[in-house]
């Protein structure tokens, strides 16, 4: 039997001389390039997508708001709690929603404010053909965002 022995020669590799303190500080300075403009713009993404989420759900409530002054009997003179049920309904509370009341006073020909608890109408009561102006503003829980709607009233 014969036998061979190879011997693998080793093919010597360059020595690695690793990184200087230049290329470090110009790597970490592309990094911080690229990283801080993208956190900033992912702060601000949210920060919008807060506000339009809260937005919307403030036009939602205006709007069941709103549809609850409309369904509300016309020979009522106060509104406010049909808007304060409504926005309780969605878990806020009810010093989130804010009820002007007016009616037209056609001697005048103005919109005028009636006495309190019966804003809507003159101090002489609910009458026919009366039309009543309601101001419903809505401000969110964390109130930094509030919309506002007026709503017509009359059983003309």
């Amino acid at each position: 039997m014969h036998t061979t022995t190879h011997q693998c020669q080793r093919r010597r590799r360059p020595r690695d001389p690793g990184s200087t303190l230049v290329e470090i500080v110009i790597a970490i300075a592309l990094i911080g390039i690229i990283v801080v403009p993208t956190l900033a713009a992912m702060g601000a993404l949210i920060r919008v997508s807060t506000t339009s989420r809260e937005a919307a759900n403030i036009e939602t409530v205006l709007l069941n708001v709103a549809d609850r002054i409309n369904r509300a009997p016309t020979n009522e003179c106060d509104y406010t709690a049909y808007a304060q049920a409504a926005v309780v309904t969605h878990g806020w509370s009810a010093s989130d929603v804010v009820v002007g009341h007016q009616y037209y006073d056609v001697v005048t020909d103005t919109w005028t404010t009636g006495p309190a608890g019966a804003a809507a109408c003159p101090a002489s009561g609910n009458r026919p053909l009366l039309v009543k102006l309601v101001t419903l503003t809505v401000t969110s829980p964390q109130a930094d965002i509030s919309r506002s709607v007026k709503v017509v009233k009359s059983d003309i």
